[in-house]
C-alpha cells in the first residue's frame, strides 16, 4: 500500500519546496538529488518526504552560500561522506584505530566544507568593501555638488 509520504509527484514536490519540476529534474541530472528509481506503472516518479527535505536543503545552501552548482555538489558530497562516517562511528564494534581513521576522514570532509564557506565569505567581504567604497565616492560627489550649489546661491 502506498502511503502519503511515498506518493508525492514532482509537481507536489516543486510546490512544497518552492521551485519548479524542471529544476528538480536538472538537480537530479547533476547528481544534487538522487536519480529517479524505476517508475511505477503509471510512469510518474514518486518522491518521499526525505527527498523533499533534501531538495529544500540543496536550495537553502545554494541561496545562502551563492555557490555554483558544482561547488554545491562538492559540499553535499562531503556532507554525505560525513554522514557515512557518523553511521560507522555509531557502531559499538569500531576499534580505536578505525575510529581514529574515521574521525580523520570526517575532519577532511569538514575542512573542504569550511574552505568553501570561507572562500564565499572572502568573496562577499570583497564585494562589501567595493560597494562601500563606491558609496563613499558617491556621497563625496553629492557633498561637493551640494557645496557647489550652496556657493552658487550666495
Amino acid at each position: 500500500m502506498t502511503t502519503l509520504e511515498q506518493s508525492l509527484r514532482i509537481g507536489d514536490v516543486a510546490r512544497l519546496a518552492g521551485t519548479t519540476p524542471r529544476t528538480i529534474r536538472y538537480y537530479e541530472e547533476l547528481g544534487l538529488l538522487p536519480q529517479a528509481p524505476g517508475r511505477p506503472s503509471g510512469g510518474h516518479r514518486l518522491y518521499t518526504q526525505a527527498e523533499v527535505d533534501r531538495l529544500r536543503e540543496v536550495m537553502r545552501l545554494k541561496e545562502l552560500l551563492g555557490v555554483s552548482l558544482q561547488e554545491l555538489k562538492e559540499l553535499l558530497a562531503a556532507e554525505e561522506a560525513r554522514a557515512a562516517v557518523r553511521a560507522e562511528l555509531r557502531r559499538d564494534d569500531v576499534e580505536p584505530e578505525r575510529r581514529r581513521e574515521l574521525l580523520n576522514q570526517a575532519l577532511g570532509h569538514l575542512d573542504r566544507q569550511v574552505e568553501l564557506v570561507e572562500r564565499r565569505a572572502r568573496d562577499l567581504a570583497k564585494l562589501h568593501e567595493e560597494l562601500s567604497a563606491t558609496r563613499r565616492r558617491v556621497r563625496r560627489k553629492l557633498g561637493a555638488l551640494d557645496a557647489h550649489t550652496r556657493g552658487a546661491r550666495s
